[in-house]
């Protein structure tokens, strides 16, 4: 599995929603209409979820077959900060849009490396050019 960052910023309608319903409290909110949505199928997280917290998070994380590193609030540009171990760049890209998708979160999602892949990456031949050069 990959290590992934996920920074995510709040609209004005997930930020409402965070206030109504506290960071820690989405879970039956998000269980709940999930089986409205989809009363004969198993449990998933939907792409309507309406603003992200620390237990729909973790759902979808799950749910793309992966797991939550840590989860943290935060102040300035981002309002959420995840680190997730997944299982490839598909479910990284399922879990982002799913997120932008509900329109209450904006969201930047970044690889991260650990120092042997970098160990790795620095033995791996290379023979780049810059422009302008010979």
């Amino acid at each position: 599995m990959a290590k992934y960052l996920a920074q995510i910023s709040y609209t004005i309608e997930g930020a409402k929603g965070l206030i109504k319903d506290g960071g820690t409290k989405r879970h039956d909110v998000v269980e709940k209409l999930t089986k409205e949505l989809n009363p004969s199928e198993e449990m998933h997280l939907p792409l309507t979820m309406s603003y992200c917290s620390m237990e729909a998070v973790k759902q979808h994380v799950t749910g793309v077959g992966g797991a939550l590193e840590s989860f943290y609030y935060a102040f300035g540009d981002f309002d959420l900060i995840v680190i997730m171990d997944l299982p490839d760049n598909a479910s990284a890209a399922a879990f982002s849009l799913a997120i932008s998708a509900s329109g209450a979160s904006k969201i930047k999602t970044t690889v991260l490396l650990s120092p042997e892949e970098i160990d790795q990456a620095s033995k791996m031949s290379h023979h780049y050019r810059p422009p302008g050069q010979q």
